[in-house]
């Protein structure tokens, strides 16, 4: 059983006839959004649809629209609803914010970390009082800071926001989105450098992706085997060193070995 989503896809907040669908797709988080994927005219329409169909049966996240919107007053109104799991603050920068959405009900918060500003809040936000983890809005952050590469140039910043979360005590943060829908490998190849530099899952904006992004986040089953190997190979050991594939197993390779199989739902 998944602690925590590895996936969490989004849905377009005026198309409710897609709910469902999405929470079918096997992503472990659905949210429908009320902030970029619907026009202006459209939000107050979105959001009666979503009131109209939230459930506590169908949990789901909803990103709202910014703080310094006209629709965050009424978004807001909603963070306590029944079937709401939890709301995504997009453009965050201020712990007053993620505040106002507690007083308001909201569950738990996912602060969406887009702009320089927020980056630099990035450890304040992260240890405001009911955040459940860090989101990486890559797009939006890029176009803020006149960043034009999505690799290396954005390294600094995603490592920021995962020391930020350790910092703060909370869980690893979630990776942005991968444009490329119809491209397995180049989504395989994002997921995997997210998940080697410390963050716990990623967004996706098509079903298509869900599949891909909860492998690259799950443990592989060569992973799974070395964990048993390591922790057998201790056990058998009573306490004396050991090796496993001619490398020392010492205190913080047993604790790897042991999330990993945490990770795969396997701990004895």
């Amino acid at each position: 059983m998944v602690s925590l989503p590895r996936s969490y896809l989004f849905v377009p907040g005026d198309r409710p006839e897609r709910f469902a669908k999405a929470c079918a797709s096997g992503a472990h988080a659905v949210i429908v959004d009320l902030e970029d994927a619907v026009a202006p005219e459209r939000k107050v329409a979105a959001r009666a649809a979503l009131a109209a169909w939230l459930h506590p049966d169908h949990p789901v996240l909803v990103r709202i629209n910014a703080a310094d919107t006209a629709w965050f007053r009424e978004d807001c109104a909603m963070a306590g609803s029944p079937g709401v799991a939890g709301i995504m603050l997009p453009k965050a920068e201020r712990p007053s914010d993620i505040e106002a959405l507690r007083d308001a009900g909201a569950p738990a918060v996912l602060p969406l970390i887009e702009t320089a500003a927020g980056f630099d809040q990035a450890r304040a936000l992260a240890g405001a009082a009911g955040v459940q983890r860090l989101v990486f809005g890559s797009i939006d952050f890029q176009l803020d800071l006149g960043i034009t590469g999505e690799d290396d140039e954005l390294l600094a910043f995603r490592s920021g926001l995962v020391l930020a979360s350790r910092l703060a005590g909370v869980a690893a943060p979630v990776d942005g989105v991968s444009t490329a829908i119809d491209d397995p490998e180049r989504l395989a190849a994002d997921a995997a450098r997210a998940r080697r530099i410390g963050f716990g899952g990623k967004l996706c904006i098509h079903p298509k992706q869900v599949q891909g992004v909860n492998a690259a986040f799950s443990p592989s089953e060569a992973d799974v085997r070395w964990a048993n190997r390591v922790l057998d190979a201790a056990g058998a050991a009573g306490g004396a060193a050991v090796a496993v594939d001619g490398k020392m197993v010492d205190r913080p390779v047993l604790l790897r070995a042991q999330a990993i199989l945490d990770e795969a739902g396997l701990a004895p």
